[in-house]
């Protein structure tokens, strides 16, 4: 059984070799990480090449062409499709999801496709964020799940487990969304293929280092991938 994380990361230098050390220090058996690093000018490649050159688990897919959150997890998740996952964990960069909860996923996956990190469950919980950052994802987290119909309390995490099937029968190469909301689009898509998610409670600590990649284009984006699922979803598209 092969299990590979899938970090995507822009500029995260502060924090990349601790996250990996964090992840690594579980000791999971056929765990592999994989960074795509989007040619990052703070140096954060060149530290995930040093770490692979003496650990062969930690690997790195650098990208010079090619720039964005949406399109990195997509190159990096064909990869690891390539490499024989069985299992992609998808997180980010910036130890706002914590490696502690990467052995629950392992074992909460083999009941469900697709198990989801959620703030919103019961023990769960959003730390580190001001008001107006936590009323901005409740409020787009009701305009999702209204238009879209869909029963997923925390649907922009971005801290999750698929089963390689799940991408297999979404079709990564014909995903619409290149930034930000390719974390909605996978989630719809698999959910309208018929797999089974399942939310288990995280707690999401805001980053204490580096700079946020969230702003208001970012969600002005996510709202019109609402429309643009909600289309192909009633034109047989999906």
């Amino acid at each position: 059984m092969k299990i590979f994380a899938v970090i995507p990361t822009y500029n995260e230098a502060e924090n990349i070799e601790g996250l990996a050390t964090k992840i690594l220090d579980h000791g999971i058996k056929d765990l592999s990480i994989l960074v795509v690093d989007d040619n990052s000018p703070d140096g954060t490649g060149d530290i995930v090449e040093r770490l692979s050159k003496t650990d062969g688990r930690v690997i790195l897919l650098r990208r010079y062409k090619r720039k964005g959150r949406g399109t990195a997890g997509i190159d990096g998740f064909k990869h690891a499709l390539h490499c024989g996952a069985d299992y992609i964990i998808e997180m980010d960069g910036d130890f706002s999801h914590d490696p502690k909860y990467i052995p629950v996923f392992i074992g909460a996956i083999k009941d469900c496709d697709v198990v989801l990190g959620s703030r919103f469950v019961r023990g769960g919980r959003d730390v580190g964020r001001g008001l107006k950052r936590k009323i901005i994802t409740k409020l787009a987290g009701m305009y999702v799940r209204g238009l879209l119909k869909i029963n997923i309390k925390d649907v922009s995490s971005g801290y999750r487990c698929f089963k390689r099937q799940v991408f297999e029968k979404i079709d990564l190469d014909n995903m619409v969304s290149g930034g930000p909301s390719i974390v909605l689009e996978k989630l719809y898509k698999a959910i309208s293929k018929g797999f089974k998610i399942k939310e288990i409670p995280i707690v999401f600590t805001d980053r204490k280092q580096g700079k946020t990649k969230l702003d208001y284009v970012t969600l002005l984006e996510t709202f019109v991938m609402v429309l643009r699922l909600r289309k192909m979803k009633r034109s047989g598209l999906l």
